[in-house]
Protein backbone atom coordinates (compact mmCIF):
# COMPACT_ATOMS: atom_id res chain seq x y z
CA UNK A 1 0.00 0.00 0.00
CA UNK A 2 1.70 3.23 -1.56
CA UNK A 3 1.10 6.39 0.52
CA UNK A 4 2.51 10.11 -0.19
CA UNK A 5 1.74 11.10 3.34
CA UNK A 6 0.88 9.11 6.62
CA UNK A 7 0.81 11.13 9.50
CA UNK A 8 0.00 8.70 12.67
CA UNK A 9 -0.78 10.91 16.20
CA UNK A 10 0.29 8.90 19.20
CA UNK A 11 -1.01 9.43 22.65
CA UNK A 12 1.73 9.06 25.44
CA UNK A 13 1.23 9.72 29.46
CA UNK A 14 4.00 12.06 29.64
CA UNK A 15 2.58 15.77 30.61
CA UNK A 16 4.97 17.90 28.58
CA UNK A 17 6.83 17.03 25.70
CA UNK A 18 7.97 18.77 22.50
CA UNK A 19 7.04 18.40 18.82
CA UNK A 20 9.93 15.76 17.83
CA UNK A 21 8.73 13.03 15.48
CA UNK A 22 10.16 9.59 16.08
CA UNK A 23 10.07 7.17 13.09
CA UNK A 24 9.86 3.60 13.70
CA UNK A 25 9.67 3.08 9.17
CA UNK A 26 9.18 5.21 6.09
CA UNK A 27 5.74 5.65 6.34
CA UNK A 28 4.62 6.47 9.40
CA UNK A 29 5.42 9.75 10.82
CA UNK A 30 4.67 9.29 14.98
CA UNK A 31 3.58 12.82 17.09
CA UNK A 32 3.71 12.73 20.80
CA UNK A 33 0.21 13.28 22.48
CA UNK A 34 -1.04 13.47 25.87
CA UNK A 35 -3.25 11.06 27.97
CA UNK A 36 -4.55 12.34 31.52
CA UNK A 37 -6.40 10.56 34.15
CA UNK A 38 -9.76 12.16 34.91
CA UNK A 39 -10.28 13.70 38.48
CA UNK A 40 -13.58 13.48 40.01
CA UNK A 41 -14.50 16.81 40.05
CA UNK A 42 -13.82 17.62 36.09
CA UNK A 43 -15.85 13.88 35.69
CA UNK A 44 -18.88 15.01 37.44
CA UNK A 45 -19.68 18.09 35.58
CA UNK A 46 -19.13 16.61 32.34
CA UNK A 47 -22.03 17.55 30.11
CA UNK A 48 -23.63 16.47 26.76
CA UNK A 49 -26.70 18.78 26.52
CA UNK A 50 -29.29 19.90 24.22
CA UNK A 51 -28.26 22.52 20.97
CA UNK A 52 -28.78 26.08 21.70
CA UNK A 53 -30.12 26.80 18.34
CA UNK A 54 -30.69 30.56 17.42
CA UNK A 55 -26.33 29.77 17.08
CA UNK A 56 -26.69 26.91 14.97
CA UNK A 57 -30.41 25.13 13.37
CA UNK A 58 -28.88 22.42 12.91
CA UNK A 59 -27.01 21.13 15.64
CA UNK A 60 -28.15 18.41 18.15
CA UNK A 61 -26.08 18.75 21.07
CA UNK A 62 -23.46 20.50 22.97
CA UNK A 63 -20.42 19.27 25.31
CA UNK A 64 -18.08 21.32 27.72
CA UNK A 65 -15.31 18.77 26.89
CA UNK A 66 -14.21 18.22 30.75
CA UNK A 67 -14.16 14.13 30.21
CA UNK A 68 -11.91 14.60 27.41
CA UNK A 69 -9.04 12.12 27.71
CA UNK A 70 -6.98 12.33 24.69
CA UNK A 71 -5.50 15.11 23.62
CA UNK A 72 -2.26 16.20 21.89
CA UNK A 73 0.46 19.20 20.47
CA UNK A 74 0.24 21.33 17.45
CA UNK A 75 2.38 24.43 16.20
CA UNK A 76 0.06 27.61 14.82
CA UNK A 77 2.35 30.13 13.24
CA UNK A 78 6.04 30.77 12.28
CA UNK A 79 7.65 29.75 14.83
CA UNK A 80 5.22 27.53 16.01
CA UNK A 81 3.46 28.10 19.17
CA UNK A 82 2.63 25.53 20.86
CA UNK A 83 -1.47 24.27 21.95
CA UNK A 84 -3.04 21.02 23.37
CA UNK A 85 -5.79 20.95 21.42
CA UNK A 86 -8.83 18.04 21.33
CA UNK A 87 -9.02 15.96 18.39
CA UNK A 88 -12.75 16.15 18.02
CA UNK A 89 -14.78 14.23 15.56
CA UNK A 90 -18.03 15.81 17.00
CA UNK A 91 -16.65 19.12 15.90
CA UNK A 92 -15.37 20.84 12.76
CA UNK A 93 -13.39 24.21 13.96
CA UNK A 94 -9.79 24.65 14.99
CA UNK A 95 -9.74 27.13 17.93
CA UNK A 96 -7.45 28.31 20.64
CA UNK A 97 -6.71 30.98 23.06
CA UNK A 98 -6.19 34.42 21.53
CA UNK A 99 -3.66 36.92 23.25
CA UNK A 100 -6.56 39.50 23.27
CA UNK A 101 -8.80 37.15 25.81
CA UNK A 102 -7.61 39.09 29.12
CA UNK A 103 -11.11 39.48 30.93
CA UNK A 104 -11.27 35.36 31.72
CA UNK A 105 -9.51 34.20 34.43
CA UNK A 106 -9.45 30.39 32.69
CA UNK A 107 -6.88 32.37 29.78
CA UNK A 108 -4.19 32.87 31.88
CA UNK A 109 -3.82 29.51 32.62
CA UNK A 110 -3.97 28.24 28.73
CA UNK A 111 -1.75 29.10 26.00
CA UNK A 112 -2.54 32.24 24.01
CA UNK A 113 -2.10 32.37 20.62
CA UNK A 114 -0.04 35.59 19.35
CA UNK A 115 -0.19 36.97 16.41
CA UNK A 116 2.60 39.41 16.61
CA UNK A 117 4.94 36.98 16.82
CA UNK A 118 4.17 34.98 13.90
CA UNK A 119 5.85 35.93 10.48
CA UNK A 120 2.84 34.19 8.53
CA UNK A 121 -0.50 35.21 10.39
CA UNK A 122 -2.80 36.44 8.04
CA UNK A 123 -5.03 38.84 9.38
CA UNK A 124 -9.37 38.34 9.18
CA UNK A 125 -11.22 39.14 11.45
CA UNK A 126 -14.45 38.30 11.11
CA UNK A 127 -16.45 37.41 14.36
CA UNK A 128 -17.79 34.22 15.28
CA UNK A 129 -19.27 31.90 18.52
CA UNK A 130 -17.92 28.64 18.83
CA UNK A 131 -20.37 26.36 20.23
CA UNK A 132 -19.83 25.14 23.75
CA UNK A 133 -21.24 23.45 27.22
CA UNK A 134 -24.70 25.59 27.54
CA UNK A 135 -24.22 28.03 24.59
CA UNK A 136 -20.87 29.42 23.07
CA UNK A 137 -17.57 31.28 23.13
CA UNK A 138 -16.84 34.45 21.52
CA UNK A 139 -13.49 34.81 18.73
CA UNK A 140 -12.68 36.21 15.82
CA UNK A 141 -11.14 34.34 12.80
CA UNK A 142 -7.24 34.50 11.88
CA UNK A 143 -5.25 32.31 9.55
CA UNK A 144 -1.64 31.00 9.91
CA UNK A 145 0.37 27.68 9.31
CA UNK A 146 -0.46 24.80 11.46
CA UNK A 147 2.02 22.07 12.14
CA UNK A 148 1.43 18.43 13.04
CA UNK A 149 4.68 16.44 13.64
CA UNK A 150 6.34 17.19 10.48
CA UNK A 151 3.12 17.81 8.43
CA UNK A 152 3.07 21.79 7.88
CA UNK A 153 -0.86 22.87 6.51
CA UNK A 154 -0.55 26.28 4.78
CA UNK A 155 -2.83 29.13 5.60
CA UNK A 156 -5.28 27.36 8.02
CA UNK A 157 -7.83 29.15 9.51
CA UNK A 158 -8.77 28.94 12.80
CA UNK A 159 -10.49 30.82 15.55
CA UNK A 160 -8.87 32.74 18.08
CA UNK A 161 -10.86 33.13 21.32
CA UNK A 162 -11.45 35.99 23.64
CA UNK A 163 -13.17 34.64 26.20
CA UNK A 164 -13.21 31.49 27.72
CA UNK A 165 -16.33 32.04 29.65
CA UNK A 166 -17.25 29.41 32.81
CA UNK A 167 -14.73 28.97 35.82
CA UNK A 168 -14.60 25.17 34.51
CA UNK A 169 -12.48 26.07 31.66
CA UNK A 170 -9.68 26.46 34.28
CA UNK A 171 -9.77 22.34 34.63
CA UNK A 172 -9.18 21.94 31.12
CA UNK A 173 -5.88 20.48 30.47
CA UNK A 174 -6.27 21.09 27.03
CA UNK A 175 -5.91 24.32 25.38
CA UNK A 176 -8.16 24.60 22.32
CA UNK A 177 -9.97 22.47 19.70
CA UNK A 178 -9.22 20.54 16.43
CA UNK A 179 -12.29 19.39 14.85
CA UNK A 180 -11.99 16.31 12.49
CA UNK A 181 -15.78 17.09 11.09
CA UNK A 182 -17.35 18.40 8.00
CA UNK A 183 -17.28 21.25 6.41
CA UNK A 184 -21.35 21.61 6.81
CA UNK A 185 -20.96 21.55 10.37
CA UNK A 186 -17.92 23.97 10.32
CA UNK A 187 -18.82 27.68 12.15
CA UNK A 188 -18.40 30.50 9.50
CA UNK A 189 -17.82 27.65 6.72
CA UNK A 190 -14.54 27.89 7.75
CA UNK A 191 -12.28 24.72 5.88
CA UNK A 192 -11.38 21.96 8.55
CA UNK A 193 -7.88 21.32 8.83
CA UNK A 194 -8.40 17.74 7.76
CA UNK A 195 -9.93 18.98 4.11
CA UNK A 196 -6.81 21.30 3.89
CA UNK A 197 -4.43 18.58 4.49
CA UNK A 198 -6.45 16.40 1.54
CA UNK A 199 -6.23 19.64 -0.47
CA UNK A 200 -2.92 20.04 -0.05
CA UNK A 201 -1.68 16.44 -0.99
CA UNK A 202 -0.52 15.56 2.37
CA UNK A 203 -3.00 12.45 2.25
CA UNK A 204 -3.45 10.05 -0.83
CA UNK A 205 -6.15 8.23 1.09
CA UNK A 206 -9.31 10.09 2.36
CA UNK A 207 -8.94 8.14 5.64
CA UNK A 208 -8.09 8.79 9.28
CA UNK A 209 -8.25 5.85 11.86
CA UNK A 210 -8.30 6.32 15.98
CA UNK A 211 -6.95 3.73 17.78
CA UNK A 212 -7.08 3.79 22.30
CA UNK A 213 -4.99 1.87 23.97
CA UNK A 214 -7.67 -0.45 26.17
CA UNK A 215 -3.98 -0.96 28.74
CA UNK A 216 -4.81 2.00 31.16
CA UNK A 217 -0.95 0.90 32.77
CA UNK A 218 0.92 1.53 29.05
CA UNK A 219 2.76 4.58 28.54
CA UNK A 220 1.50 4.67 25.18
CA UNK A 221 -2.74 6.01 24.98
CA UNK A 222 -3.26 5.14 21.38
CA UNK A 223 -2.82 6.61 18.16
CA UNK A 224 -5.10 8.59 15.54
CA UNK A 225 -3.61 7.88 11.36
CA UNK A 226 -4.15 10.60 9.01
CA UNK A 227 -4.06 9.32 5.60
CA UNK A 228 -4.24 5.24 6.69
CA UNK A 229 -4.72 2.54 9.20
CA UNK A 230 -2.10 0.68 11.66
CA UNK A 231 -2.84 -2.87 10.97
CA UNK A 232 -1.55 -3.70 14.64
CA UNK A 233 -3.74 -2.04 16.18
CA UNK A 234 -7.04 -4.11 15.47
CA UNK A 235 -8.26 -8.40 14.64
CA UNK A 236 -10.04 -9.36 11.90
CA UNK A 237 -12.28 -7.46 9.50
CA UNK A 238 -13.75 -3.90 9.86
CA UNK A 239 -17.59 -3.91 9.48
CA UNK A 240 -18.11 -0.60 7.50
CA UNK A 241 -21.56 1.44 7.92
CA UNK A 242 -22.64 4.26 5.50
CA UNK A 243 -22.85 7.65 7.32
CA UNK A 244 -27.13 8.77 7.65
CA UNK A 245 -25.88 12.42 7.79
CA UNK A 246 -24.00 14.93 5.97
CA UNK A 247 -23.00 16.83 8.70
CA UNK A 248 -21.45 14.78 11.49
CA UNK A 249 -19.93 11.02 11.77
CA UNK A 250 -23.49 9.44 11.92
CA UNK A 251 -24.72 6.30 11.55
CA UNK A 252 -27.59 4.04 12.43
CA UNK A 253 -27.43 1.69 15.11
CA UNK A 254 -30.06 -1.36 16.17
CA UNK A 255 -31.13 -2.46 19.16
CA UNK A 256 -29.06 -2.00 22.23
CA UNK A 257 -29.08 -5.10 24.19
CA UNK A 258 -28.56 -5.52 27.67
CA UNK A 259 -27.46 -9.56 28.22
CA UNK A 260 -29.69 -10.88 25.41
CA UNK A 261 -32.50 -8.64 26.62
CA UNK A 262 -33.70 -6.30 23.89
CA UNK A 263 -34.17 -2.12 25.08
CA UNK A 264 -36.85 -1.99 22.40
CA UNK A 265 -36.41 1.74 21.12
CA UNK A 266 -33.86 1.11 18.58
CA UNK A 267 -34.91 -2.16 16.52
CA UNK A 268 -35.97 0.24 13.77
CA UNK A 269 -32.97 2.77 13.83
CA UNK A 270 -31.34 4.83 15.92
CA UNK A 271 -28.75 7.79 14.82
CA UNK A 272 -25.18 7.41 16.42
CA UNK A 273 -22.68 10.06 16.33
CA UNK A 274 -19.28 8.67 16.92
CA UNK A 275 -17.44 11.50 18.73
CA UNK A 276 -14.06 11.28 20.01
CA UNK A 277 -14.21 14.35 21.93
CA UNK A 278 -16.30 12.86 24.75
CA UNK A 279 -15.32 9.39 26.90
CA UNK A 280 -19.05 9.09 27.41
CA UNK A 281 -22.17 7.42 26.06
CA UNK A 282 -25.01 9.43 25.85
CA UNK A 283 -28.49 8.00 24.55
CA UNK A 284 -32.49 8.22 24.97
CA UNK A 285 -33.27 8.69 29.27
CA UNK A 286 -35.65 5.66 28.25
CA UNK A 287 -32.64 3.10 27.66
CA UNK A 288 -30.40 4.92 29.53
CA UNK A 289 -32.82 4.21 32.61
CA UNK A 290 -32.96 0.44 31.63
CA UNK A 291 -29.34 0.03 31.56
CA UNK A 292 -28.95 1.82 35.10
CA UNK A 293 -31.02 -0.82 36.59
CA UNK A 294 -28.90 -3.58 35.08
CA UNK A 295 -25.63 -2.30 36.31
CA UNK A 296 -26.86 -1.34 39.71
CA UNK A 297 -26.38 2.16 38.82
CA UNK A 298 -27.26 5.15 41.13
CA UNK A 299 -29.83 7.25 39.63
CA UNK A 300 -32.45 9.37 41.40
CA UNK A 301 -36.22 8.44 42.55
CA UNK A 302 -39.02 10.39 40.91
CA UNK A 303 -42.16 10.33 42.91
CA UNK A 304 -44.20 11.20 40.20
CA UNK A 305 -42.98 8.34 37.73
CA UNK A 306 -44.31 5.78 40.75
CA UNK A 307 -47.32 7.79 41.30
CA UNK A 308 -48.24 7.00 37.84
CA UNK A 309 -47.65 3.40 37.68
CA UNK A 310 -49.51 3.03 41.08
CA UNK A 311 -52.46 4.85 40.38
CA UNK A 312 -52.51 3.88 36.19
CA UNK A 313 -50.42 0.70 35.70
CA UNK A 314 -53.27 -1.77 35.71
CA UNK A 315 -54.92 0.72 32.79
CA UNK A 316 -51.75 0.76 31.18
CA UNK A 317 -51.49 -2.51 31.31
CA UNK A 318 -54.67 -2.85 29.84
CA UNK A 319 -54.54 -0.34 27.07
CA UNK A 320 -51.59 -2.13 25.26
CA UNK A 321 -53.02 -5.55 25.68
CA UNK A 322 -56.07 -4.28 24.19
CA UNK A 323 -54.12 -3.48 21.37
CA UNK A 324 -54.69 0.95 21.83
CA UNK A 325 -52.10 2.52 19.99
CA UNK A 326 -49.31 3.74 22.91
CA UNK A 327 -49.16 7.16 21.22
CA UNK A 328 -52.84 7.78 22.59
CA UNK A 329 -52.80 6.22 25.82
CA UNK A 330 -51.27 9.06 27.77
CA UNK A 331 -54.10 11.33 25.81
CA UNK A 332 -56.82 8.64 27.47
CA UNK A 333 -55.85 8.65 30.86
CA UNK A 334 -55.39 12.39 30.56
CA UNK A 335 -51.63 13.01 31.24
CA UNK A 336 -51.12 13.92 28.16
CA UNK A 337 -52.34 17.28 25.56
CA UNK A 338 -54.02 15.92 22.88
CA UNK A 339 -51.54 18.39 20.45
CA UNK A 340 -48.70 16.13 21.25
CA UNK A 341 -44.84 17.62 21.95
CA UNK A 342 -41.44 16.58 23.20
CA UNK A 343 -41.09 18.75 26.50
CA UNK A 344 -37.57 20.39 27.55
CA UNK A 345 -36.97 20.38 31.27
CA UNK A 346 -34.64 19.28 33.63
CA UNK A 347 -35.10 15.40 33.50
CA UNK A 348 -35.82 15.02 29.53
CA UNK A 349 -33.68 17.90 27.53
CA UNK A 350 -34.33 17.93 23.99
CA UNK A 351 -33.57 20.28 20.96
CA UNK A 352 -35.32 23.50 20.74
CA UNK A 353 -36.60 24.24 16.96
CA UNK A 354 -37.55 27.13 16.10
CA UNK A 355 -41.58 26.43 15.51
CA UNK A 356 -43.71 26.85 18.63
CA UNK A 357 -44.22 24.05 20.55
CA UNK A 358 -46.60 23.95 23.35
CA UNK A 359 -44.78 21.83 26.39
CA UNK A 360 -46.08 19.04 28.12
CA UNK A 361 -45.85 18.11 31.74
CA UNK A 362 -43.26 16.02 33.56
CA UNK A 363 -46.42 13.80 33.66
CA UNK A 364 -46.88 13.16 30.58
CA UNK A 365 -43.23 12.35 29.75
CA UNK A 366 -43.07 9.96 32.51
CA UNK A 367 -46.26 8.14 31.49
CA UNK A 368 -44.64 7.78 27.69
CA UNK A 369 -42.01 6.65 29.13
CA UNK A 370 -43.65 3.59 31.33
CA UNK A 371 -46.05 2.85 28.43
CA UNK A 372 -42.94 2.10 26.59
CA UNK A 373 -41.25 -0.05 29.11
CA UNK A 374 -43.88 -1.77 29.31
CA UNK A 375 -44.26 -3.19 25.84
CA UNK A 376 -40.80 -3.40 25.94
CA UNK A 377 -41.45 -6.20 28.80
CA UNK A 378 -44.76 -7.53 27.56
CA UNK A 379 -42.17 -8.87 24.32
CA UNK A 380 -40.01 -10.47 26.62
CA UNK A 381 -43.39 -12.24 28.36
CA UNK A 382 -43.06 -11.81 31.49
CA UNK A 383 -46.20 -11.43 34.33
CA UNK A 384 -48.11 -8.73 34.52
CA UNK A 385 -46.74 -8.31 38.23
CA UNK A 386 -43.38 -8.82 37.25
CA UNK A 387 -43.54 -5.66 34.86
CA UNK A 388 -45.10 -3.69 36.71
CA UNK A 389 -42.74 -4.77 39.99
CA UNK A 390 -39.87 -4.05 37.09
CA UNK A 391 -41.14 -0.65 36.06
CA UNK A 392 -41.62 0.66 39.79
CA UNK A 393 -38.05 -0.04 39.95
CA UNK A 394 -37.26 1.66 36.81
CA UNK A 395 -38.88 5.25 38.17
CA UNK A 396 -35.90 4.49 40.99
CA UNK A 397 -32.72 4.82 38.49
CA UNK A 398 -33.47 7.58 36.14
CA UNK A 399 -30.28 9.01 35.22
CA UNK A 400 -28.62 12.43 37.08
CA UNK A 401 -29.27 15.09 34.72
CA UNK A 402 -27.17 16.85 36.42
CA UNK A 403 -23.91 14.39 36.75
CA UNK A 404 -22.74 11.52 36.52
CA UNK A 405 -23.99 7.76 38.05
CA UNK A 406 -21.99 5.68 40.52
CA UNK A 407 -22.12 2.02 40.64
CA UNK A 408 -20.89 -0.31 42.74
CA UNK A 409 -16.58 -1.25 42.08
CA UNK A 410 -17.21 -4.59 43.64
CA UNK A 411 -20.09 -5.21 41.91
CA UNK A 412 -17.78 -5.67 38.43
CA UNK A 413 -17.74 -9.04 37.58
CA UNK A 414 -21.81 -9.62 38.07
CA UNK A 415 -23.04 -6.56 35.39
CA UNK A 416 -24.14 -7.55 32.57
CA UNK A 417 -22.57 -7.02 29.11
CA UNK A 418 -23.94 -4.41 26.78
CA UNK A 419 -24.14 -4.44 23.44
CA UNK A 420 -24.76 -2.02 20.47
CA UNK A 421 -25.95 -3.56 17.10
CA UNK A 422 -24.44 -1.84 14.06
CA UNK A 423 -24.58 -3.03 10.25
CA UNK A 424 -26.50 -6.20 11.46
CA UNK A 425 -23.16 -7.02 13.45
CA UNK A 426 -22.89 -7.28 17.27
CA UNK A 427 -20.33 -4.55 19.13
CA UNK A 428 -20.76 -6.02 23.07
CA UNK A 429 -19.17 -3.71 25.59
CA UNK A 430 -18.10 -5.57 28.60
CA UNK A 431 -18.05 -3.38 32.58
CA UNK A 432 -14.78 -2.47 32.37
CA UNK A 433 -15.18 -0.77 29.12
CA UNK A 434 -18.38 0.71 29.88
CA UNK A 435 -17.39 2.45 33.54
CA UNK A 436 -14.41 4.69 34.26
CA UNK A 437 -12.83 3.98 37.02
CA UNK A 438 -11.22 6.86 38.86
CA UNK A 439 -8.83 7.07 41.42
CA UNK A 440 -8.60 9.59 44.08
CA UNK A 441 -6.38 9.88 46.74
CA UNK A 442 -6.55 6.33 48.44
CA UNK A 443 -9.92 5.46 47.36
CA UNK A 444 -11.23 4.76 44.06
CA UNK A 445 -14.73 5.83 42.37
CA UNK A 446 -16.71 3.84 40.36
CA UNK A 447 -19.08 5.82 37.39
CA UNK A 448 -21.20 4.42 34.82
CA UNK A 449 -20.02 5.97 31.57
CA UNK A 450 -23.99 6.16 30.02
CA UNK A 451 -25.73 9.73 30.85
CA UNK A 452 -29.24 10.84 29.05
CA UNK A 453 -29.72 12.67 25.67
CA UNK A 454 -33.42 12.86 24.72
CA UNK A 455 -33.63 14.05 20.89
CA UNK A 456 -37.10 13.75 19.15
CA UNK A 457 -37.26 13.16 15.70
CA UNK A 458 -36.33 14.05 13.03
CA UNK A 459 -32.50 14.31 14.36
CA UNK A 460 -33.26 11.50 17.10
CA UNK A 461 -33.46 9.32 19.02
CA UNK A 462 -29.86 9.76 19.23
CA UNK A 463 -26.65 8.23 20.56
CA UNK A 464 -23.37 10.09 21.28
CA UNK A 465 -20.67 7.22 21.62
CA UNK A 466 -17.88 8.79 22.75
CA UNK A 467 -14.01 7.16 23.96
CA UNK A 468 -15.59 4.01 25.99
CA UNK A 469 -16.82 2.41 22.82
CA UNK A 470 -13.81 4.01 20.46
CA UNK A 471 -11.83 2.57 23.29
CA UNK A 472 -13.40 -0.71 22.84
CA UNK A 473 -12.91 -0.68 19.10
CA UNK A 474 -10.65 0.76 16.42
CA UNK A 475 -12.35 3.06 14.02
CA UNK A 476 -12.05 4.14 10.51
CA UNK A 477 -13.57 7.63 9.22
CA UNK A 478 -13.68 7.05 5.24
CA UNK A 479 -14.68 10.57 4.41
CA UNK A 480 -13.73 9.61 0.87
CA UNK A 481 -16.57 6.62 1.04
CA UNK A 482 -18.52 8.48 3.56
CA UNK A 483 -18.26 5.45 5.94
CA UNK A 484 -17.10 4.52 9.16
CA UNK A 485 -15.83 0.79 9.71
CA UNK A 486 -15.38 -1.10 13.34
CA UNK A 487 -13.07 -3.90 13.93
CA UNK A 488 -12.06 -5.54 17.70
CA UNK A 489 -8.92 -3.66 19.22
CA UNK A 490 -5.99 -5.96 19.26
Amino acid sequence: MAFKFLLVVTCVCAWFGSLAVTTSDKELLRVGLKKRSLDINSFSSARIREAVHHLKPDAVYLKNYLDAQYFGEIGIGSPPQIFRVVFDTGSSNLWVPSSKCILSIACYFHSKYRSKLSNTYTKIGTSCRIPYGRGHIPGFFSQDNLRVGELMVKDQQFAEITKEGPLAFLAHHFDGILGLGFLNNSVGQVTPVWYNMIEQGHVTQKIFSLWLNPDPMSKIGGEIVFGGIDWRHFKGDHTYVPLTHKDYWQIEVGDILLANNPTGLCAGGCAAIIDSGTSLIAGPTKIVTQINHAIGAEGYVSYECKNIIHNYGDSIWEYIISGLKPEVICVDIGLCSRNRTYIKNDVIETTVHNESRTKESPLCTFCDMIVFWIQVQLKQKNTKEKVLKYVDELCEKLPNPVGQTFIDCNRIDTMPQITFTIGNKSFPLSPKQYMLRIEEGCSTVCYGGFVPLDVPPPQGPLWVLGDLFLGAYHTVFDHGNLRIGFAEVA
